[in-house]
């Protein structure tokens, strides 16, 4: 008989829902725009089965997809799980057989060896295909129209890695899917690739090279150039998993790195350069780009572990006030003939995190920026709480030409996840269409799916697309056209 913990990541409403479904016509208040074809994919970890342990983090379940299909001005709703080796393997037992968050050591010997993979973090479509991604394991092939699982990827036998980033970007000039794997030749290693992908899911080029250290390294970002790379202490070691400790601690004695990558067809890992700078927390990236000699990476710092389930790995306590993140511009210069970072600035005091753009200026000089935001000056009541302790309460949008911000709070009782960008068309300006992302209605213990014009946020969603039953907390969701996913009329 399922039993799940009772604890903040599987009670409330982030009790795991478990449920596969296809809803036609879902209730909208407002109105969705007629043009608007295409669909919003994204994923929540809900877990299939309680935990083998008894007790886990939230960012171990295994990953359900959710599509959104826009069409002729309504939207309908389908959801199924993304049937990685470890669901199959589970459902067939009727129980978990793998243990802990990133931790072979507590699975049952049944499973040893056998890829890890929850598919959970990110829905992205490419060359027809849409990709559930966990950065743990390959990318796991989906279906974009019926959802149904193909199983995992490696390119035909190109990929020979381990693990693909939950956070490819696409070249807006190639049409390319460019990616890495951290810990590529297993867990807690060294060792990264890096991959570009043609527009028809071709693997053409893969590269190997090591990090300064072991680090959770969960987004990334490029240019025409480079590729980027943000080496941030959330680390870990043999020792910690043998004694049953979380994956990934925080250290505060490890310097930064950010590795520039030149994204040349003969490049080798003899090329990449490493820039340092002091300790820092940073994980997802809004967008990096070039000028001259010097190269712009945009990414929420704190100046302390922001994350309070990847504990300090010295034992201090969570400190919150230092783990508050403000969207940040790091600057390196090519020309340069040192190690340390040009400048560090901060872009924003809207505190912050998940970073979107209009992803056609992937790698470009940009405008707009929009990202989920912590104000702490609006009432909040936690009716089922947040399982990572942060509630996003306010969509925020930057004009990083003008300064100018706005921002639109959802309300004491609910929450938001992601926010992302769908262009009006695929010439139109940046900027010009619309932010879609969830709303966790706490007290209802449902959501709404919220459709705002992009750059006039402020004045609140323009459509409100009820959905009658609850999405979990989730990660990381993207647009796809019609077209995209072969659904066109």
């Amino acid at each position: 008989m399922a039993h799940f913990p009772d604890t903040p990541s599987f009670t409330g409403f982030n009790t795991p829902t478990r449920i596969e479904a296809d809803i036609a016509d879902l209730d909208i208040k407002g109105a969705v725009p007629p043009e608007l074809d295409g669909a919003f994919y994204r994923v929540q970890p809900d877990p299939q089965f309680p935990p083998r342990l008894g007790d886990d983090i939230a960012f171990n379940g295994d990953g359900m997809i959710t599509m959104f299909r826009f069409h002729d001005g309504q939207v309908d709703f389908r959801q199924r799980w993304a049937k990685t080796d470890k669901w199959k393997l589970e459902h067939e037992a009727g129980k978990a057989l793998f243990g802990a968050y990133r931790n072979p050591l507590t699975d049952d010997p049944a499973v040893a060896g056998l890829v890890r993979g929850t598919a959970n973090t990110t829905a992205f479509i490419h060359g027809g295909k849409l990709y559930a991604l966990k950065e743990d394991s390959p990318a796991l092939v989906m279906d974009p129209a019926t959802l149904e699982t193909d199983g995992y990827t490696w390119f035909d036998g190109a990929m020979t890695g381990q693990t693909f980033t939950a956070h490819p970007k696409i070249d807006p000039a190639t049409g390319d899917m460019i990616a890495f794997g951290y810990a590529a030749k297993g867990v807690l290693t060294r060792d990264m690739t890096y991959y570009v992908v043609s527009p028809d899911g071709q693997l053409k080029q893969e590269i190997w090279f090591e990090t300064p250290y072991y680090a959770m390294m969960h987004d990334f970002a490029i240019t025409p150039d480079y590729a980027l790379f943000h080496v941030v202490p959330s680390t870990s070691n043999w020792e910690r998993l043998e004694q049953g400790l979380p994956h990934f601690g925080f250290d505060t004695t490890l310097p930064v790195y950010l590795g520039v990558l030149p994204r040349r067809a003969d490049a080798t890992a003899a090329d990449i350069r490493w820039f340092k700078r002091d300790n820092c927390f940073a994980s997802h990236v809004m967008n990096a780009f070039q000028d001259g000699t010097k190269i712009h990476f945009d990414t929420p710092e704190a100046k302390n572990n922001m994350f309070p389930f990847f504990p300090d790995i010295h034992g201090a306590p969570f400190n919150g006030p230092e783990s508050a993140s403000f969207l940040t511009r790091w600057t390196v210069d090519m020309a340069s003939n040192g190690e340390d970072f040009a400048s560090v600035q901060r872009l924003t005091n809207m505190m912050g995190e998940f970073p979107r753009i209009d992803d056609r200026q992937t790698g470009l000089p940009y405008r707009y920026g929009w990202l989920l935001v912590i104000d702490p000056t609006k009432p909040v009541e936690l009716k089922g709480g947040s399982p990572s302790g942060m509630l996003m309460n306010t969509l925020g949008l930057i004009d990083h030409q003008t300064g100018a911000e706005q921002k639109w709070w959802c309300g004491p009782l609910s929450s938001l996840q992601e926010p992302c960008f769908i262009p009006r068309s695929p010439d139109a300006a940046e900027g010009d269409g619309w932010i879609v992302q969830v709303c966790n209605r706490l007290e209802e213990h449902r959501s709404d799916l919220l459709l705002f014009d992009a750059l006039d946020i402020a004045k609140g969603p323009i459509a409100e697309i009820r959905i009658p039953i609850r999405l979990r907390f989730g990660l990381h969701g993207n647009w796809a056209t019609a077209d995209q996913i072969g659904l066109a009329a």
